[in-house]
């Protein structure tokens, strides 16, 4: 275990958060608030989103079993969904999720698991079915479609982290890989280009609709997915073509230079016609569309692709942005999705990915930045847009290890 002052300091608040998010009436007196996001099933606001964090410390020693098992009481309270509205982040799929990760450690969650898996199982065939159709009717796919937080991509990344051998898997990188191929398009955009706006539904400000680059709505977690899986040996026909292609089209719209090159968050199809992408529009560095999750998704496709100067490229961007406080400005929220705790989580398992001391060094002045954030008051408690995936970040920058299951899979970063 590190145990540099850091280091340290970084597990000590983590600590210190964790015990106020112990007890969920402490934590939601009154109950949780109204809205979807905040119901029990719900990993990005709900108890399951802080019952992940809990688990992950009883499965590193840094907690214990009895606080992780009563939020993940609370999270399994009430009717579980299994139906249309149920992903990763949502329902059945996202009990499966963090019961995943108790059970690796816990056998008292084995039989809890099997029966979740069986709904998300059953949710994925029919989420495929639906796709398949719709790229035999040649058309453009919606963003639920496919994307991290509510499609098959997130579906994916729980199976591969799951059952990686089940026919399942093999099904959905069979999907992502089909997601890829060419439709008819005399303007040649890609297959993956939706018919909506960044919304998720259609809007006249978008009558054409956009290319997402991000990785909780665009095909950046199609690219971290597909790559993990090459990595860990689990290539399905047409896997590397299809990773090649997403790489072509990102490398197309890739701004900057080698030393800090950065990608767009979307585009439309005013910009797609121009090919430009005007420096305004770069996108802050968060992991749900800015360099946070890009850079990681590139530097995966590279390790996967074995091009190092990918690799390498993906590293530039992440370093120069933890080097460029105008950048570090843009990040005031605390968050995984929109803040510092994305891009600390992000960097750091860029790092220890491949070794990057550069990047290291950078790491303990973006986490003073952030906990520096969170003694201010008004946070959130929950896993996507709050304290709890601070924690989390802080927890695995302290211990120096996140071990597999990764917690951070719901983020295609692992």
């Amino acid at each position: 275990m590190t145990t540099t002052a850091p280091a340290l300091s970084a597990l000590s608040v983590a600590d210190r958060l964790a015990r106020t998010l112990a007890d969920p009436r402490a934590v939601w007196p009154g109950g949780p608030p109204d809205g979807s996001r905040s119901w029990p099933q719900s990993l990005a606001g709900g108890a399951s989103g802080i019952a992940l964090l809990h688990i992950e410390r009883a499965r590193t020693g840094h907690g214990d079993w009895d606080t992780a098992h009563t939020w993940l009481a609370a999270a399994a309270h009430g009717e579980v969904s299994a139906a249309a509205n149920a992903n990763l982040y949502f329902g059945a799929p996202a009990l499966a999720f963090i019961t995943h990760r108790a059970a690796d450690a816990s056998s008292r969650y084995l039989r809890a698991l099997e029966r979740l898996d069986e709904a998300t199982l059953t949710v994925t065939r029919t989420r495929l079915a639906a796709a398949h159709l719709r790229i035999d009717r040649a058309e453009r796919p919606p963003m639920e479609e496919f994307d991290l937080i509510r499609g098959l991509t997130g579906l994916g990344a729980y199976h591969l982290s799951r059952h990686p051998h089940h026919k399942i898997t093999h099904d959905v990188l069979a999907y992502l890989v089909r997601l890829t191929e060419p439709l008819p398009d005399p303007a040649g955009l890609p297959p993956w280009w939706m018919h909506v706006a960044p919304s998720g539904a259609p809007s006249a400000g978008y009558p054409q609709g956009h290319g997402n680059f991000g990785l909780s709505h665009g095909i950046g977690s199609a690219l971290s997915v597909l790559s993990l899986a090459l990595l860990r040996g689990l290539a399905v026909p047409g896997m590397v073509g299809a990773i090649e292609r997403i790489c072509a089209w990102t490398d197309q719209w890739r701004q900057g230079d080698e030393t800090g090159p950065w990608w767009p968050g979307l585009i439309s199809m005013e910009q797609a016609a121009d090919g430009r992408i005007h420096p305004d529009l770069r996108p802050r560095a968060s992991w749900c569309y800015g360099v946070s999750g890009t850079a990681r998704a590139q530097q995966l496709a590279g390790l996967a692709l074995r091009d190092p100067s990918r690799v390498q490229a993906a590293e530039n961007a992440i370093l120069a942005t933890l080097r460029d406080p105008l950048q570090l400005d843009k990040l005031p929220e605390v968050g995984l999705c929109h803040g510092t705790a994305g891009l600390l989580h992000t960097a750091w398992r860029m790092a220890a990915e491949t070794g990057n001391t550069e990047i290291t060094a950078e790491l303990p002045h973006l986490a003073g930045c952030l906990i520096t954030a969170l003694n201010q008051n008004g946070h959130d408690p929950e896993l996507l847009d709050g304290v709890t995936g601070a924690a989390l970040a802080l927890h695995t920058l302290g211990t120096g290890s996140a071990p597999a299951p990764h917690w951070d899979t719901f983020l295609a970063l692992a």
